[in-house]
């Protein structure tokens, strides 16, 4: 089994993937007007419209509701991000701070209120764990 990506469901896609594209850097991959994809080389974060719900199943999911689920972004260096995202952040949930398992993380909410973590691993255990994979 592989683990794909992590689909988001919004009432406005181009604004939230237009969000992402900024906040990356990474261009989107459009299927139709109600679905997307940023793709990463370690995983898609795809963002669809409300009206792609009911293909699944009627009120399964709801936009801007999601108060469980953190979208992890790693980076190279999660202070100068957190610099040139300036103007973009309306929510910064917590500026650059060094967690206790080694992760240096800026974590803010996307216009739909998700929460998003851009994270550099800053001790050798942390660096490690992540490689040498590229990064954002």
């Amino acid at each position: 089994m592989d683990f794909v990506s992590v689909r988001v469901i919004t009432g406005d896609v181009a604004r939230l993937v237009g969000f992402y594209e900024k906040a990356t850097g990474t261009t989107a991959v459009w299927a139709t007007e109600d679905f997307a994809e940023v793709r990463t080389p370690g995983a898609t974060l795809a963002i669809a419209s409300t009206r792609t719900v009911p293909l699944f199943a009627p009120d399964s999911a709801r936009p801007a509701d999601n108060h469980s689920v953190i979208i992890e972004f790693l980076v190279d260096d999660v202070d100068r991000v957190h610099e040139n995202l300036a103007g973009l952040l309306d929510d910064v949930v917590g500026g650059p701070t060094t967690m206790p398992w080694g992760n240096r993380s800026l974590l803010f909410r996307d216009p739909d209120g998700n929460l998003v973590n851009f994270f550099t691993p800053v001790t050798p255990a942390a660096v490690e764990k992540f490689g040498r994979r590229q990064r954002a």
